[in-house]
Parts: C-alpha cells; sequence; structure tokens
C-alpha cells in the first residue's frame, strides 16, 4: 500500500515524490536581522525547498529563575540557564514579517514553530501556511490540539518519544478533523551520533501511522540524511549556518552552504538511483550485453571436424551462441570450415 502524501501549498510531499528539505535557521542569526535575511538567501541557493524558524521568547518557554531545575549540567549548552540561553537563541517576533517576506521574494517556502499558544496566534495572523511541532512539545497535547485545530499542515518530530507518546499526539492532531501531516525520526542530542540514529524506525513510522516520514537530522555531515531517503524519508530537516565561525547556540552542529548544497545534491543522486523495482534492460546496459560471454571458435576447424574444448571456448564477447549450449555443442561436427576467431552460430553445426 502506497503511503499518503501531505500537501504544502502547490507540493505534495510523500512517497513517489521528491524528497522535501528543509533548512533550519533557529538560533543562527546570532541576533542580527541582516544575517537572518543572508540565511534564508543561502538556503535557497543550496538547494533548499524551505526555511524554518521558531516562535518563541524566553517568557514563553520558561520561567526567569535561578533554582537547580533551570539549569543545563550536560551537552552542547552545559552551564547555561534556560532563561538566558532562550534570551539567545529567539529570533524576536517583529523579524518575522521581513523574514516571510524575504522567504517569498527568493522562492523558498516560510514556516516556523511556535511552542505555545501565543505564537500560533501570532504565526496565524502572519499567515503562515503550516507548522512544525518540536520533538520537546510531542508532549505538550494542548498545545498540539490547538496546533491541529488551525486545519494546515503539521511537520511533528519525534525525539525523545516513545511510540505511545507519539500516537498520543497523532491521536490528537486527528481528533480535530487535521490529517495533512507528516512525522520526522529525530534523534535529540545536538550534535546526535550515527550509532544512536535508528533509521530503520522511518519505515516503522511509515506502516504504524500511514504518513509520511522524514528525519531531522542533528547528526554532523550528511551520511545519515542521505541514508534516510534511502530507507523512505520524504523530508529532511538539517540546521543550517552562513559559518559556524559565527558562534550561536546551534552553530556547532549546524551546516554552513557548501556543505548543504553538497548533501542536496547527494539526495538528489540517491532518489535518481533508487528509482523502481525494475528488471528490465537499460540502454546504457544493452551496450555492456554485448561484452558478455558466447561461443566462440578458437582454432580453425575443418569441415566435419568434431567440435572440441580445445577448438571452441566461452570467451566474451557475446556474438556466438549461449554459453548454456556449449555442451550440447560439444562432439557435434562442423558443417563448413570455420576459421579461428569466428563466433559460433547454428549453422555451422550439422
Amino acid at each position: 500500500m502506497q503511503s499518503r502524501r501531505i500537501k504544502i501549498g502547490n507540493r505534495e510531499i510523500g512517497e513517489g515524490c521528491p524528497c522535501y528539505i528543509i533548512a533550519e535557521m533557529s538560533a543562527n542569526h546570532a541576533g542580527d536581522l541582516g544575517k537572518a535575511i543572508e540565511i534564508i538567501h543561502a538556503a535557497k541557493e543550496a538547494g533548499a525547498d524551505c526555511i524554518k524558524i521558531q516562535t518563541y521568547t524566553p517568557d514563553t518557554m520558561t520561567i526567569n529563575c535561578d533554582k537547580k531545575y533551570f539549569h543545563i549540567n550536560d551537552g552542547t549548552w552545559k552551564g547555561e540557564n534556560l532563561y538566558g540561553l532562550y534570551q539567545k537563541a529567539n529570533t524576536p517576533w517583529e523579524w518575522h514579517a521581513r523574514l516571510k517576506e524575504e522567504a517569498q521574494k527568493a522562492g523558498i517556502d516560510f514556516f516556523s514553530t511556535p511552542f505555545d499558544k501565543s505564537a500560533v496566534d501570532f504565526l496565524e495572523d502572519l499567515g503562515v501556511e503550516f507548522y512544525k511541532i518540536a520533538s520537546f512539545e510531542v508532549v505538550d497535547i494542548p498545545l498540539i490540539k490547538y496546533i491541529a485545530s488551525k486545519k494546515k499542515p503539521i511537520i511533528m518530530s519525534t525525539g525523545m518519544a516513545t511510540l505511545g507518546e507519539i500516537e498520543e499526539a497523532v491521536e490528537t492532531i486527528r481528533s480535530q478533523g487535521n490529517d495533512n501531516f507528516c512525522l520526522l525520526k529525530c534523534s535529540s542530542a545536538y550534535p546526535a551520533v550515527p550509532e544512536q540514529m535508528n533509521l530503520k524506525t522511518i519505515a516503522h513510522l511509515k506502516e504504524t501511522f500511514n504518513v509520511p516520514v522524514g528525519l531531522s537530522d542533528h547528526s554532523l555531515g550528511s551520511v545519515s540524511a542521505v541514508v534516510a531517503v534511502a530507507m523512505g524519508a520524504s523530508i529532511i530537516e538539517k540546521h543550517f549556518c552562513l559559518s559556524r565561525e559565527i558562534k550561536s547556540p546551534d552553530s556547532s552542529f549546524s551546516m554552513e552552504p557548501d556543505e548543504f548544497k553538497k548533501m542536496v545534491e547527494d539526495i538528489r543522486a540517491a532518489e535518481k538511483s533508487i528509482g523502481k523495482v525494475s528488471y528490465s534492460i537499460s540502454e546504457n546496459e544493452a551496450v555492456s550485453r554485448s561484452h558478455r560471454r558466447s561461443i566462440f571458435v578458437v582454432k580453425d576447424i575443418k569441415k566435419g571436424e568434431a567440435f572440441t574444448e580445445e577448438n571452441i571456448r566461452i570467451i566474451r564477447p557475446a556474438d556466438g551462441l549461449e554459453p548454456k549450449y556449449f555442451e550440447q555443442v560439444l562432439n557435434r561436427r562442423a558443417s563448413q570450415d570455420i576459421e579461428r576467431g569466428t563466433p559460433l552460430k547454428w549453422t555451422m553445426i550439422s
């Protein structure tokens, strides 16, 4: 059974469609609107189909509190306080309209991840056409219900989620009469390591929920993304920056434009290679078939002389009888004189 597709604008996403490639800006603008605009145009040039931002403020994410619960003790952001991290990483809401306008100019899709209801309302007023639900918010059922109620396409990441939690989130979206969504396999580590990617889950998610599935990829390099496409991913999302030298909370695990462009090229090449189930002979293979083995005369043979393993052999090219007839031909006699180097034909055999 073919998995369903979802539609974003005029673009269909799912099995049989080109992979939809998202460049995640996140905090890589480093607080500079000019850099944010530059990222949009660079992502388009690198082959991205879509640019994604995030819509939150420190106060919509957490509270300004220095208790131990609000400190990050491990990983990329070790030593940060949550409120301080979101102050550094947020994309100012007053930029959003300009960024959406720049995306339209560049000819690239634009959407965002809202992290609370006020962000959803803001994005609705802005006219955003579809939504992302982040892995950390898969358990925020009231938020998912509110986003789904807008009846717009949804791309939902599933990092850290159990199968049961994913099922609950999916049921919440469908309870709002919204069936236009897809799921992203995700390893919510920054960066993610290959041995924890478990890309086989992509096929299982697709079978379990009968929706298009992709990969939100926080690993370094493009191997996981290309392999995911080969395993049936319809969407790839990857963090994108102008340069890792421009420090931001996300720069260390983000792709620079030349790396992203190479990843897109590799994904497009992988899609061509995947093709379809086929045992037909391609045009290029037809040329190669002429260099298969066949039965040739390898010593001069006189009329009436028997064919033996000394005067005929199975060699390249393919102009003679097929090799499967070799034993049938042995000990039969030549109907004519045959020169060495002649492909053997049935007319030469009495």
